[in-house]
């Protein structure tokens, strides 16, 4: 058996043909594939905007500029997850504050949420960063309520999660990324996300104003709008407004993310299918847990999370037979930079149990049926000699 990745790009021969004409047009970098895939994208999403930038670490500094955060403000964020989306917040000087996760599906525990901001002054807390974590998305309704309730902002980390949803108390389907609970929205197209540029990043929102800042802070800062422009000497023109960023995305990029677009739902549809064999290969067996998603929720699976006892063994085991699985993610908190920042193990118990025990097994489209019945034999083998 040849080797099987945790996760995998999948390039078509309609992709490559997208990319080859783009290369051969009069655009490599700031053309028009760039808004065409914006405003796939948007739609995809049910969104009034997007902006396309460089990849997701990129989408989430650039969402916290635009909500101003300051130095010493305080942002929510939590632990499990990776760790630029801690990172963007410290980007602006502000402090990380972690909040667990939910046993049930290791989101934010709005609970625990809810605890954190209450035991505070209004105010304290600027805003708050959930992680759609292996695409299983936050109930952005019950969020919203208590965003509204505490005067803050949220940025949605929907890296994992495109084309997922949830059923709102109205009974109406809200995609991620729509823009009606979160003021921004981001995503990744990283090789093994759904959607893969090889790297890149988009940002969802409703918000006009939003939308023409994270334009701006994109590019350097820099326009040639002549309706803002203080001075203009000629079409050569352009004035640096704001201290921005070169966090742009190329047009063959945007070419193949188009192609991907394109096949989006096809490739959920796949992976909804792998991860119901999955549940029903090991939903008797002892000793694994797998993931339990509610039914007013579509998970969007980029990633399929088991847990065991002897997490080590099992990754051991696995890749000793061809299997990469992976860990995700080593609780933020314990990175030794966010440790020296006064976090310590026994701060998140559910996240540090769930890390212990946490193993991503292979979930891809291309992901064949042969090489899912070789991972679930090789995982039952390793279980079942455990007993």
């Amino acid at each position: 058996m040849q080797p099987i990745p945790y996760g995998r790009q999948n390039i078509t021969a309609e992709d490559l043909r997208s990319i080859m004409d783009t290369l051969q047009s009069d655009f490599l970098t700031q053309g028009p594939k760039i808004l065409e895939f914006e405003r796939d994208f948007a739609q995809y999403v049910n969104a009034q905007y997007a902006v396309a930038v460089s990849n997701g670490t990129a989408a989430l500094h650039l969402s916290t500029i635009a909500l101003d955060v300051q130095p010493d403000d305080n942002v929510i964020v939590t632990p499990l997850t990776f760790v630029a989306s801690a990172n963007c917040v410290r980007y602006c000087k502000g402090n990380v504050v972690f909040c667990d996760i939910d046993k049930h599906n290791y989101l934010l525990d709005l609970e625990k949420l809810e605890q954190l901001l209450s035991a505070k002054p209004k105010g304290y807390y600027k805003g708050v960063i959930p992680v759609d974590y292996a695409g299983y998305p936050v109930h952005g309704e019950k969020l919203r309520k208590i965003a509204n309730e505490y005067g803050l902002w949220i940025i949605e980390d929907a890296c994992h999660a495109p084309g997922a949803y949830f059923i709102d108390s109205k009974g109406e389907k809200q995609l991620v990324g729509n823009g009606k609970f979160a003021e921004l929205t981001c995503f990744s197209f990283h090789p093994v996300k759904h959607i893969a540029t090889g790297e890149g990043g988009m940002i969802t929102a409703n918000s006009k104003e939003l939308y023409e800042r994270l334009l701006l802070l994109r590019t350097h800062g820099i326009t040639k709008d002549s309706e803002i422009l203080q001075e203009n000497h000629g079409g050569w023109y352009y004035e640096m407004h704001k201290l921005g960023y070169n966090y742009r995305l190329t047009d063959f990029q945007a070419a193949l993310g188009i192609s991907q677009l394109k096949r989006a739902e096809e490739g959920l549809y796949r992976r909804q299918k792998i991860a119901n064999h999955y549940n029903e290969a090991f939903q008797n067996i002892s000793g694994i847990i797998t993931p339990k998603v509610k039914n007013d929720f579509y998970h969007a699976y980029h990633l399929y999370v088991i847990q065991v006892k002897d997490r080590l063994g099992l990754y051991d085991h696995l890749r000793n037979n061809n299997i990469l699985v992976q860990v995700h993610y080593e609780p933020v908190h314990l990175q030794p930079y966010y440790k020296e920042l006064g976090n310590k193990f026994g701060d998140m118990p559910v996240t540090e149990e769930f890390y212990s025990h946490c193993l991503s097994l292979p979930m891809y489209p291309t992901l064949t049926d042969e090489e899912q019945e070789y991972v679930i034999k090789k995982v039952l083998d390793f279980v079942k000699d455990k007993k």
